[in-house]
């Protein structure tokens, strides 16, 4: 997934209401208003003076004229902080065949009703095979060693999602939940129990059921964004 419009370099200032955030461009010096397109606690990646790339809108009908979308780490590494860009990045993959678990389904159908009042991100067919059915999660939260970890806030949405996916095993279906690891100095996943005990126990609960827990990495750049490589997911019990 390459993004529309070259991204520019700038220096936070601050995050705030959730989806808006102050910056100084490099180049000009000016000071601006961002879209943070990120509900969650971005932890470690808004702190005040991080690096961060912005995308310009060339949307007349957009309010802000710049769009949050990467945060520079130590390192040369990245990290990804639109949430919207995991369900595009996967779909991309899922289309060329690029996620080997899922690699023989030929059709893929996005936002699919099922379950309670949800729709899943993907549904999978193809011939001869179970219908597979695909939620993705954004994972950026990284806090010892080289540990990705989900989620960095209480998510009851998540949890449900995992339910709703249990109910799909249950029928005989295929169950997955992609973990995307939207930063680059991560080689594996768990899940972060202390910040959500509940999410952690329907992990488990899932997993228990049949669930297929997978997970991938990105390649990040200013460029744009795409699918890693398989990381491995703890398998030991969450909760």
């Amino acid at each position: 997934m390459r993004f529309q419009t070259p991204l520019v370099p700038a220096r936070l200032i601050r995050r705030y209401k959730r989806f808006l955030a102050d910056a100084v461009l490099e180049e000009s010096g000016e000071e601006v208003v961002v879209h943070c397109p990120n509900p969650g606690a971005m932890l470690g990646l808004k702190e005040p003076d991080i690096r961060i790339w912005l995308e310009p809108n060339t949307d007349p009908r957009k309010k802000l004229n710049y769009g949050w979308r990467l945060t520079e780490l130590p390192d040369g590494h990245w990290a990804g902080i639109d949430t919207s860009v995991p369900n595009r990045v996967v779909k991309e993959a899922l289309l060329a065949r690029a996620v080997p678990t899922l690699a023989e389904y030929t059709t893929v159908r996005p936002e699919v009703r099922y379950g309670r009042a949800s729709r899943v991100d993907f549904l999978l067919s193809g011939a001869g095979l179970p219908d597979a059915w695909v939620e993705v999660k954004n994972v950026h939260l990284r806090r010892a060693d080289d540990w990705a970890e989900f989620p960095d806030c209480v998510t009851t949405r998540g949890a449900r999602h995992l339910e709703d996916l249990s109910e799909m095993a249950a029928q005989g279906a295929r169950a997955v939940m992609l973990y995307l690891v939207q930063r680059t100095d991560c080689a594996r996943l768990r899940m972060a129990s202390d910040l959500d005990p509940g999410y952690a126990a329907a992990f488990d609960a899932a997993r228990a059921a049949g669930v297929e827990m997978i997970c991938h990495g990105t390649s990040i750049g200013p460029g744009g964004v795409s699918i890693g490589p398989p990381l491995p997911v703890d398998p030991s019990p969450q909760a």
